[in-house]
């Protein structure tokens, strides 16, 4: 099978193509030939800075070929999605049981990637933040795949006012298609504050600006893989709180709360509150091109990987 690796750190151009022998499914595993694969911004920056060479994880959906040991819950020919650890970015991809679900009939893969861990994590971030109807509410990386989707839960939950923070004006018009009400750049010197509500998937250097955007009382919940640093002291003046959400901690440690949210997730997709926004679909072979708009922050929604055909 066909599969993309690198054996140093740096940019895009680092990702080479190269030919080995499919994995198997262990015990808990199912294999799937993949048909889409989501490229996530903690992948992309781990390619840069790791430290090492990494297993090129992310999103995938695809059909189990073959089932591992002791798996019950799923059949070969399912159509699933799930989060891949180690060698995503491949023709063939292994998920552990516990992170893999159903793709309902009427929905792609290439949707399924868009939609699921994306809306998980949307979804989670939201929740974390306790949202009341009526407040405000600003989403950083509001363009990206998680972004349109916390767009679209603070709409539905309520919120006064919704304002998306993003790179670059031509982003705009896409922002308020799917909800905003208002549109920051993250050059503005003012960015409409004070905000009950900050979801951030950005972080870095920007946490710091977003925690002093904040009402009293306010929430900022961080769930991006870009780190930064807060003083205490900017929290302490505004009786604010900041949270940090990850979505693996739901999937192991709250797997009812997990599968409802991925009901309720397919529902709100079934009944039009949720779209997906997907900026392209780029061949497998073509990563780099793929890492690259990620990079430059140039994708407007979820950025696809799409394998050869088998």
């Amino acid at each position: 099978m066909l599969r993309m690796r690198h054996e140093v750190d740096g940019g895009p151009e680092v990702l080479v193509a190269e030919e080995v022998d499919r994995p198997e499914a262990a015990a808990g595993e199912v294999l799937i030939r993949v048909q889409a694969v989501g490229v996530t911004l903690p992948t992309v920056r781990k390619v840069r800075v790791g430290g090492e060479p990494i297993p090129l994880g992310g999103e995938v959906a695809g059909e189990i070929v073959a089932l591992g040991a002791g798996v019950t819950a799923f059949a070969v020919g399912d159509r699933v999605t799930g989060l891949c650890f180690a060698d995503a970015y491949a023709e063939f991809a292994v998920l552990n049981t516990a992170m893999t679900s159903l793709v309902p009939d009427g929905a792609t893969a290439v949707e399924a990637v868009a939609l699921v861990r994306s809306g998980l994590v949307a979804r989670g971030a939201y929740e974390a933040a306790r949202v009341e109807p009526g407040e405000s509410v600003l989403v950083t990386a509001a363009a990206s795949g998680v972004g349109t989707l916390a767009l679209q839960y603070a709409k539905a939950g309520g919120a006064t006012r919704v304002v998306a923070a993003v790179s670059s004006a031509d982003k705009a018009d896409f922002v308020r298609g799917l909800g905003a009400d208002e549109v920051v750049l993250y050059e503005d010197a003012d960015w409409g504050a004070p905000y009950d509500v900050i979801l951030d998937g950005v972080g870095g250097d920007l946490l710091g600006r977003a925690v002093r955007a904040l009402a009293t009382g306010g929430r900022l919940v961080a769930f991006s893989s870009g780190g930064g640093t807060v003083e205490a002291y900017e929290l302490l003046v505004r009786g604010a709180s900041m949270i940090g959400f990850q979505m693996r901690a739901i999937a192991v440690g709250k797997p009812e709360l997990y599968d409802r949210w991925l009901r309720e997730l397919w529902q709100m997709r079934d009944a039009g509150t949720l779209r997906t926004a997907v900026h392209e679909e780029i061949p497998l072979t073509d990563a780099a091109r793929a890492h690259t708009l990620i990079e430059q922050r140039r994708n407007l929604g979820k950025v696809v990987l799409v394998p050869r055909s088998l």
